[in-house]
């Protein structure tokens, strides 16, 4: 019986992560949850999984869910902020964290499993994109296993050679191809893109999502993280990481040898495969999700990513390249220009202006980033400020 913690468990990671493991109730014990302030769905958790803890990053929204619980009689101990959430993820009874808290607000807790030497399944990019050097050193003092649950990077470990493991270079491998949809507007003429709204933006044709990660995959940042997270994770440069637009998302990505062959991992767009496969490696569970029907499917597209559609890919790998603090810069700039879109501060077509006049302002401004934390916040707290600026001009 594995114990868990799931952090970010009334997100879709969290909700999809659950789903598994009420279908695997024998093999895991749901002993915590985390959660931002969303007490409505929290309680119907507690109420059906019993875990030992519960934490929301909000105080309020933690007393009210504490008062619900009382009055339900469910026993979960309640707790409050960011230092709770970490507290829980690094619990020496735990086994498997899933670290699925959407940002930056993500890091800390990851951190915190880390360095408590969790199996940590990473669901939320944006720790690896500012921390990734951090992470694995981390990792590798406390024997940590870090295994990915975005699917494209869960797809690239379940075609690795045996004996690969996070952090470093994959034997026989000559590069990574990570598979895009192209999101909502791969179609879209250029010249309308300036007046879609949040409702089409978050609107994505193939996955359901929160809003952050569904805009991110309208600008296709989203696999611009991926991108630098992939180096992260593999050991590789850019110049051995590839993306291409598979319009049917069912092909979440593929691994060449250099033998010239290629393996790929195939499967519905259903986060619950990914899921079931990090919590049960090296074995199998069941998910929930079906088998592709081959002959439904018939043919697979895909084709280059169009530049001047998705600049953002572009300003992540610039960001890959010159290393550094950029990516955490660039994650930091994203967060807040995708949060100014959301609430009608910026056209869609802004938020890569805003991400790559805070990039050029970080070339000046920004040190070399160190792989202390201190310095990692400090990073990302100035991008976030520059980027406010820019938008509030």
């Amino acid at each position: 019986m594995q114990r868990l913690v799931i952090l970010g468990a009334t997100g879709t990671i969290g909700r999809n992560t659950l789903d598994v493991v009420r279908r695997n109730a024998q093999r895991l014990e749901v002993f915590g949850l985390g959660a931002h302030r969303d007490v409505e769905t929290l309680y119907a958790q507690c109420v059906e999984f019993r875990p030992r803890y519960a934490v929301l990053a909000d105080a309020a929204a933690a007393a009210a869910l504490e008062r619900r619980l009382r009055a339900a009689g469910v026993d979960t101990q309640v707790d409050a902020g960011a230092d709770a959430l970490a507290a829980l993820a690094a619990q020496a009874q735990v086994d498997q964290v899933m670290a699925g808290i959407v940002g930056a607000a993500g890091l800390l807790p990851t951190l915190a499993a880390v360095r408590a030497g969790k199996r940590v399944l990473i669901a939320n990019k944006e720790p690896l994109v500012m921390a990734g050097a951090l992470l694995l050193a981390e990792a590798r003092r406390s024997g940590a296993t870090l295994i990915p649950i975005d699917s494209e990077h869960n797809a690239i470990f379940q075609c690795l050679p045996p004996g690969s493991r996070c952090g470093q270079a994959p034997a026989g491998v000559r590069r990574l191809i990570l598979t895009a949809s192209g999101g909502p507007f791969r179609q879209t003429p250029l010249t309308e893109l300036a007046r879609v709204t949040p409702q089409q933006a978050v609107r994505h044709p193939n996955w359901v999502m929160g809003a952050k990660i569904s805009v991110d995959s309208a600008t296709m940042m989203n696999k611009g993280l991926e991108l630098i997270e992939a180096s992260v994770l593999y050991a590789l440069p850019d110049a051995r990481l590839d993306v291409v637009i598979h319009p049917q998302s069912t092909v979440h990505s593929l691994v060449e040898y250099d033998d010239g062959s290629m393996l790929a991992q195939l499967g519905e767009s259903d986060m619950r495969v990914p899921i079931a496969h990090a919590l049960a490696w090296p074995e199998r569970w069941e998910s929930g999700v079906r088998g592709l029907d081959l002959g439904r499917l018939g043919s697979l597209q895909f084709e280059p990513p169009d530049a001047q559609r998705f600049p953002c890919l572009n300003l992540a790998r610039a960001a890959l390249r010159a290393g550094g603090a950029m990516p955490n810069v660039l994650n930091a700039a994203n967060e807040i220009a995708v949060e100014a879109f959301l609430n009608g501060a910026l056209p869609f077509t802004g938020i890569v202006s805003v991400i790559e006049r805070t990039l050029q302002a970080a070339v000046h401004q920004v040190a070399t980033a160190d792989e202390d934390l201190a310095s990692i916040l400090a990073v990302d707290a100035w991008a976030r400020a520059r980027a406010r600026e820019l938008i509030d001009v």
